[in-house]
């Protein structure tokens, strides 16, 4: 095989041109159909051994069937060449395409600008601080690639030119951030296009069936932040109540269609007492309509930019989808009763079952009903002491179930999750003449102690159960705790067994250690880049300049002005100082040097002409050597044309001579 020789600088320019581009695309591989990620890679390589074995370039008549048959691929892969998802397919495509068809100087600024713009494309789909740090360094190896292309003679160093990009990056890095606070803002998220409104779906549905609690359970996503005013409230009362489930089918648990729905703050058969507890929720986007709020919560969120409602079952939602990340505030109640004086007439729709299901359940209900002095509060203890006593298991991997699935998990399997069940005791409530529903949210939280927000994930997930009782209203009641306690005294990590493929639980298990605490700070960071950059809306915005300009009327800033411009002036003088030419620097301290050896330096004088007089000297050899170099090499760096690199190297050399001359 041919060995390589040195590669030349139109070859160099060309692979580091190739490794920005795989750079830039690599981020989108996640998201593209494996064809194009295939073909982008297998047209970079094509490229890269193109360069390194000095072949040319394809011919126009091969690559544009190419480019034709992919973007037909982009069709029939997304239905549509418009959108978010079809456009960035095609951007990588063309990215890599155009790097098989460059013929002019004006081809690599094609690449490289089409290169700047796929890199912004990464946030349509990603915002997080990570993908930002990502970003910032593919901006740098960019600004490289460009920097290369500005020069004509020798070219620095890879290194050298990274740094000087890096330096352009920190120099435009002010003016950036006083357009981001101080250029207005307008409603709706930045990185987000009309069409792609209806992403994937997260977090809690309106339905529920057997499995649909544990998907969630498995998943680690942020759900919400919450950070209360106060100390926030013992674990197991940490109950974000989200969407009530009133309808069954036999197998799916759903919301009653065709109900009144109220405006929030609109009166409702609701008392609360006691002192309340102030809290603010960062919910992130799900692509559904549902607002969580710590039980209970009156129904009088104020959700910027939304139109908020709340049920006749204290569902509180938003009227349109959640696309972007909401903040409300609002205040919780311990003591409170809801609809505690309704009429039982009207409770009729929380007693409704399914003709023909789950038969050996319904007569335990009506056998429960019939034994002598029973009440409703007996018959809640008689289930729940059934719970707890049994061998029932609290468990991730419960086995299917079939056709009457609440008499199977009752009497033969014993194993499920939440949504089993609060399931059953719902049903079993109904079959004994007590009104019931299933309440799916959230249950606990995991609080950082770095910036005191609560983090509430999908795998918080939850289903409980609320019974109606007269004169009391509907009280919460919570069998999966009957159970397993510890998942809602600790958490699902501390509940489920350790063989259990849950990866919090080792966190929530030791949160002194140091792998816990890097987490804690991670997270920290994370939300405040949510809180502080994603979040700068516009009433953010009011406010900050608001207080800014508060601020600036103050006589204490107005006193300290003048102190900060002179403080700023004799910071640009000590820099321009720093700034110097090191050579010329040099020059002139050797010239005070010869001075105190009686030589005096006139104006038109040069280094040759010195360099004799510096010979006649009675000095030590050694002495009069390093001033002779000294001089030599001075006269190379004013008068002879070296490379950036050899004049670096030159300029350190002549300070160790002068030093030397002494």
């Amino acid at each position: 095989m041919k060995a390589l020789g040195p590669l030349t600088r139109d070859k160099q320019d060309t692979l580091l041109l190739v490794a920005a581009a795989l750079l830039v695309v690599a981020p989108h591989f996640g998201h593209l159909p494996w064809w194009i990620t295939g073909t982008v890679c297998v047209t970079l390589l094509w490229r890269v051994l193109l360069t390194l074995r000095g072949r040319r370039l394809p011919p126009i008549w091969l690559l544009l069937p190419i480019a034709l048959i992919a973007m037909g691929g982009v069709f029939q892969s997304y239905g549509t060449l418009l959108g978010r998802d079809p456009g960035v397919a095609m951007l990588a495509l063309l990215l890599a395409f155009k790097l098989l068809e460059m013929h002019a100087k004006r081809d690599l600024y094609v690449v490289l600008f089409l290169g700047f713009f796929l890199m912004l494309t990464n946030f349509f789909y990603s915002q997080s601080m990570l993908t930002g740090l990502a970003m910032a360094a593919t901006l740098v190896v960019l600004l490289t690639v460009q920097i290369t292309f500005q020069y004509t003679g020798t070219v620095p160093s890879l290194g050298r030119r990274l740094r000087l990009a890096g330096k352009m990056f920190v120099l435009a890095t002010p003016l950036a951030a006083a357009l981001f606070v101080l250029f207005p803002r307008f409603d709706g998220p930045l990185w987000g296009m009309p069409g792609d409104a209806q992403g994937p779906r997260s977090g809690l549905s309106d339905t529920m069936a057997p499995g649909t609690m544990t998907n969630l359970a498995l998943s680690e996503e942020v759900a919400m932040r919450v950070r209360f005013d106060g100390a926030p409230p013992a674990q197991d009362r940490l109950y974000w109540r989200g969407v009530v489930l009133s309808h069954y089918d036999g197998r799916t648990w759903s919301r009653i269609g065709g109900r009144l729905y109220r405006r929030a703050g609109d009166a409702m058969t609701l008392r609360v007492d006691g002192k309340p507890l102030p809290y603010e929720v960062t919910l992130e986007p799900s692509q559904r309509r549902w607002l969580f709020t710590l039980e209970l919560t009156p129904p009088a969120l104020d959700v910027r930019g939304e139109r908020v409602g709340v049920s006749d079952e204290l569902e509180s939602f938003t009227v349109r989808p959640i696309h972007q990340r909401v903040r409300y505030r609002a205040a919780a109640f311990a003591d409170y009763a809801v609809q505690a004086g309704l009429d039982p007439a009207l409770t009729g729709k929380w007693l409704q079952l399914p003709a023909g299901f789950n038969p050996r359940t319904r007569e335990l209900g009506r056998q429960l009903r019939a034994e002598p002095g029973t009440t409703d509060m007996r018959i809640m203890a008689r289930v729940l002491g059934h719970f707890r006593t049994q061998r029932f298991t609290y468990t991730l991997q419960p086995p299917l179930l079939g056709r009457d699935s609440i008499d199977e998990f009752l009497w033969v399997s014993r194993q499920g999750f939440c949504e089993h069940y609060a399931g059953a005791f719902v049903f079993l409530m109904r079959a004994a003449g007590i009104p019931a529903r299933v309440v799916t949210g959230y249950q606990g939280g995991e609080l950082n102690p770095v910036d005191g927000y609560m983090t509430v994930r999908q795998s918080d997930a939850h289903a409980w159960a609320e019974v109606w009782l007269a004169g009391h209203g509907w009280l919460r009641i919570d069998p999966t705790a009957a159970v397993a306690p510890e998942r809602v005294r600790l958490g699902i990590g501390g509940a489920l067994p350790r063989e259990a493929p849950f990866g919090l639980s080792a966190f929530q298990n030791n949160k002194d250690s140091w792998l816990a605490r890097l987490r804690f700070h991670v997270n920290a960071a994370n939300n405040a880049w949510n809180q502080w950059v994603l979040d700068y809306n516009p009433e953010r915005q009011r406010n900050f300049l608001a207080e800014l300009s508060g601020l600036a009327g103050d006589w204490r800033v107005l006193a300290a002005l003048p102190a900060l411009l002179a403080l700023g002036w004799l910071w640009r003088r000590l820099r321009a100082r720093r700034r110097r030419d090191p050579v010329q620097t040099a020059w002139e301290r050797f010239g005070v040097l010869l001075a105190r050896r009686g030589i005096v330096r006139t104006p038109d004088e040069g280094p040759h002409s010195l360099a004799r007089r510096v010979a006649a000297l009675a000095l030590p050899e050694e002495k009069k050597a390093a001033m002779a170099e000294f001089l030599e090499l001075y006269a190379a760096l004013r008068y002879r044309a070296l490379d950036d690199d050899e004049r670096h190297r030159s300029a350190r050399r002549l300070a160790k001579l002068l030093s030397l001359s002494r």
